[in-house]
């Protein structure tokens, strides 16, 4: 397994992506005028859904801390740190760093890259085996994960190349117009969920793709319920495509609540 360096950097994630998305998450009227960059109080409490998300997942992954079995995670988790961090970096004019809330959020980013860089050097020094262990998977069972990549990699390959104005980023599908810097923000965190379960294209653990579901279940849940609570900003009569909003994470939270009933999250007893 990689060093405990990079073991206690992504312990380092779970404690300042929880204390981030706890004060987003339930104080987004008052965080959002005072962000790292304009956004409304429904986009600061998903922002912050995702860093609750971020900290389930890093705290989950630190802790089993299996290469085999978690290295999906850190890839993920890497990707976003980087992929965000550049974003601050490409829209620093826009950036905002006045209140704690906003170096909270570039803190958390700096050490989420940290364990990235730390966590890649690890992995060329050791290289640690990610062959299964345990049961594997079909290729059938392969295609729920070959729609999540090709669907979720779309939204976040759209969200890092739209413009404002294009399809679906005037209220469309997330019922307010997002800045730039926002659009960026949301492709980054979709781009990663699809590019953090690509290897299991080739890799059959049925152990490791349970545990990356355990761990970004948080993600899916907090995210949700965030739009459950601004349910009044979505006109689904005059804005249809805000349903497709909620099916998407619901058709994928709810039947994980059954897979992981039958099969577990990803450790054999």
């Amino acid at each position: 397994m990689l060093s405990n360096t990079s073991r206690l950097l992504t312990y380092a994630c779970a404690i300042l992506y929880g204390i981030l998305g706890i004060w987003m998450y339930v104080m987004p009227e008052q965080i959002a005028p005072v962000f790292a960059w304009k956004v409304t109080a429904f986009m600061a409490m998903t922002i912050g859904g995702w860093c609750i998300g971020n900290a389930w997942l890093a705290y989950i992954t630190a802790h089993r801390w299996k290469w085999n079995l978690v290295y999906t995670s850190l890839i993920y988790l890497w990707i976003f740190g980087i992929g965000e961090l550049i974003v601050l970096f490409l829209f620093r004019d826009k950036l905002v760093l006045s209140h704690p809330i906003a170096w909270l959020y570039f803190a958390a980013l700096i050490t989420n890259v940290l364990a990235a860089m730390v966590g890649v050097i690890d992995y060329l020094r050791i290289r640690p085996s990610n062959a299964p262990d345990g049961a594997t998977i079909t290729n059938l069972q392969k295609t729920p994960v070959a729609a999540f990549v090709l669907f979720v990699g779309f939204l976040g390959l759209y969200g890092l190349t739209a413009q404002i104005g294009d399809v679906g980023t005037n209220g469309g599908i997330f019922p307010e117009v997002m800045s730039l810097f926002t659009l960026r923000s949301f492709g980054v965190f979709y781009f990663s969920l699809a590019l953090g379960v690509i290897p299991y294209f080739w890799n059959n653990s049925l152990n490791a793709i349970l545990h990356h579901s355990a761990a970004a279940f948080a993600l899916i849940l907090f995210i949700t319920i965030a739009a459950f609570v601004y349910l009044p900003l979505f006109n689904f009569a005059e804005r249809p495509g805000g349903l497709l909003y909620f099916i998407v994470y619901l058709a994928v939270g709810i039947p994980l609540i059954f897979i992981f009933r039958k099969y577990g999250t990803g450790l054999r007893n």
